[in-house]
């Protein structure tokens, strides 16, 4: 077999493939594939590769490579100076690569972000989870999951029944780009003003230098806030209770903007106000730090019209590329697919696009009500067991629900009509019995490694934060307890119900108390931490998550547990945790965690689980036993809310 030795491997090259691993988004495992799509399309099928075919994607500096066979190969993206034996040759150009000779990728000094190596046969890595692409951050996939390093050695594919090798046209590199987005789902009047969407879409963006593959962050004013927090969502009114992302949506994380990438979490509890189109997504992978950006909106026919274009042109690459359709400027959201109105005990919901790729459904009030989450997971069942073809994925929120189409399959007004047909013929949310389990975690409160977190965002993030120096102590201050021992015994004593998986990533729990009066409340991180420990546990809003690996995260933290994500070969789902689980937490040393970490992570033991169930009724029982406890409590933290961000504004 062929193999590529890799003799240098510049700052972080990666193996990726185009489609990368769709249809894990509800369990937190991001596409991942290559960053500029449109570029590693194009040098791929320039050597006759199928789309499917797999190749390099680096960044700041190419690799340095050997391969022990002809091939043939060809260079794209931010890839200007590349050579073979020291004698360059031009990127969009297929040229032939001698057994022995040695290919240098060269810098990438700008324009754009990354460079792409496409060679004649891909490169034939083990598929994991359907995808050769790498996941750095969740160590799995292309070359042992990680970044390549000299010596490695990557096998290639056979050359035989490829297609014609042609000369591609690379598209135009900037340090200003214009990217086309689609309004919403999120925008006035709800979250933002009138003013504060127009300003948002007027601002000329600079890349921040904490960008990479999870995510785009951009510099500019603060957004023109409608509301003064996100309630139970969390303090600051970015926040919202948690919902799926699409890639390429902006988040606002905080104030701060930030794109969601190929790598990007799938669940988190920040506002939306607009999706990057699909045709316009590849150049997400080629901003730069310090580019400038502004965002362009778009209607959802322009955003259809310029990925049908592109389509056309990948199809056949002998004509010339496709001009952009003129943009019509549509800063306001597109107008709502379809509303439903509240029968019985089925809230009111309404689907709106999010993008020209995914639709968000939103139901009930923004506030937590656990009847309004079981019936979003009635629709979901629904939709899953009678999908129409081009579902690409299904993913339940708290009282959300996002669905992505392949758009050339299924256009969003039809999926629309179809989610309004279930939602129709649901069962009654309250009466419902639900399969679940009673899963005992592990805790170690006060963990070392999540006190290493905050130091480190207080070090190198916003050291005037509120919630600096010390988490708990902020969260105690926020609920007006005494003692900081008072926020561990609240965590020690709730049961919380599994209500999204996936947020921050790989498996991990998004929860909330069942019991009303062990809902805890505080914000999330404004900005968001760049570094978080695996398996650190934390509070935002009144919710808990696990944090399935490191990364960054926005949530108060409290403690760490043991894994909640184990990928073996053995492991058809490497998640460990389920919709609507009843976590309890049991306090260990953090000796006794690493040990117990340890035994999990290597497969000698599973977490503690026991058969049970949960519906509305449970719920209903501790309202009726505990009304007065439940409203001074919350009265009580919802004041001490108030004067922490009087705190604030001081």
């Amino acid at each position: 077999m062929a193999v590529v030795s890799v003799v240098a491997p510049g700052i972080q090259t990666t193996v990726q493939d185009l489609a990368g691993r769709p249809g894990l988004w509800d369990v937190g495992v991001p596409p991942s594939g290559a960053a500029d799509e449109l570029t590693f399309a194009l040098v791929n099928a320039a050597v006759g590769n199928p789309d499917s075919a797999a190749g390099l994607e680096c960044v700041v500096t190419g690799p340095v490579l050997t391969c022990d066979e002809d091939r043939l190969i060809c260079v794209g993206g931010a890839a200007r100076t590349p050579t073979v034996d020291n004698l360059p040759f031009r990127p969009g150009l297929v040229v032939r690569w001698p057994a022995g000779s040695v290919l240098d990728v060269g810098p990438l000094d700008g324009p754009g972000m990354r460079g792409y190596v496409a060679i004649q046969g891909g490169l034939d890595l083990p598929r994991v989870l359907g995808s050769r692409s790498t996941f750095v951050l969740g160590a799995f996939g292309g070359h042992d999951g990680r970044p390549l390093a000299a010596g490695d050695q990557l096998p290639l594919g056979r050359q035989e029944n490829l297609l014609t090798p042609l000369p591609v046209e690379l598209p135009a590199m900037s340090g200003s780009w214009q990217v086309r987005v689609i309004p919403g789902p999120h925008g006035a009047p709800e979250h933002l003003t009138a003013e504060g969407v127009d300003a948002f879409f007027a601002n000329e963006w600079i890349v921040d230098h904490r960008s990479d593959r999870t995510g785009v962050r951009l510099i500019g004013p603060n957004p023109g806030w409608a509301r003064t927090d996100g309630g139970e969502a969390g303090l600051h009114p970015s926040n919202v209770h948690d919902s799926a992302y699409p890639v390429g949506g902006i988040m606002l994380s905080g104030d701060t903007p930030v794109i969601v990438g190929k790598d990007g979490p799938s669940l988190g509890g920040f506002v939306v106000p607009a999706v990057v189109i699909e045709a316009d997504r590849w150049m997400l992978g080629q901003l730069r730090a310090g580019d400038s950006v502004r965002l362009v909106p778009v209607t959802p026919g322009t955003a259809a019209e310029a990925i049908r274009a592109r389509r056309r042109w990948l199809t056949d690459l002998r004509q010339e590329p496709a001009a952009a359709p003129a943009a019509i400027s549509a800063p306001d959201r597109p107008k709502v697919l379809h509303h439903g109105e509240p029968a019985g005990t089925a809230p009111a919901y309404t689907i709106r696009c999010a993008g020209e790729r995914h639709v968000l459904v939103e139901a009930g009030p923004a506030e937590l009500d656990l009847t309004v989450r079981v019936w979003i997971h009635l629709l979901a069942q629904a939709l899953r067991n009678e999908p129409p073809a081009g579902i690409t994925e299904i993913v339940e929120g708290v009282r959300s629900l996002l669905v992505a189409v392949d758009s050339a399959r299924l256009a969003l007004t039809e999926l629309a009509e179809r989610l309004a047909f279930l939602a129709a013929g649901l069962g009654d949310p309250e009466t419902v019995v639900l399969p679940a389990r009673e899963v005992v975690l592990p805790i170690a409160f006060d963990h070392p490694a999540a006190h290493e977190a905050m130091r480190r965002y207080a070090t190198s993030v916003r050291p005037d934060a509120p919630w600096c120096p010390d988490n708990v102590e902020f969260i105690r201050r926020v609920n007006d307890l005494d003692t900081r021992d008072e926020v561990f015994e609240i965590v020690e004593a709730a049961t919380y119900l599994v209500v999204g998986l996936g947020d921050v990533y790989l498996g991990a729990p998004v929860a909330v108390p069942v019991d009303p009066r062990h809902r805890l409340v505080t914000t999330k991180y404004n900005p968001a931490r760049t570094w978080t420990p695996q398996n650190a546990v934390g509070i935002g809003g009144i919710y808990l998550c696990v944090y399935g690996m490191e990364g960054p995260g926005g949530y108060q933290l409290v403690g760490r547990t043991v894994p909640v994500w184990r990928l073996s070969p053995d492991d058809a789902h490497p998640w460990l945790l389920r919709q609507f689980d009843l976590i309890r937490f049991a306090p260990v040393s953090a000796e006794q965690l690493a040990h117990e970490r340890a035994e999990i992570a290597a497969g000698r033991a599973d977490l503690k689980t026991a058969p049970a169930t949960f519906s509305i009724s449970d719920v209903r029982r501790i309202e009726q036993e505990a009304p007065v406890d439940i409203a001074t409590l919350r009265a009580r933290r919802r004041a001490a809310f108030e004067a922490e961000r009087a705190r604030w504004g001081a």
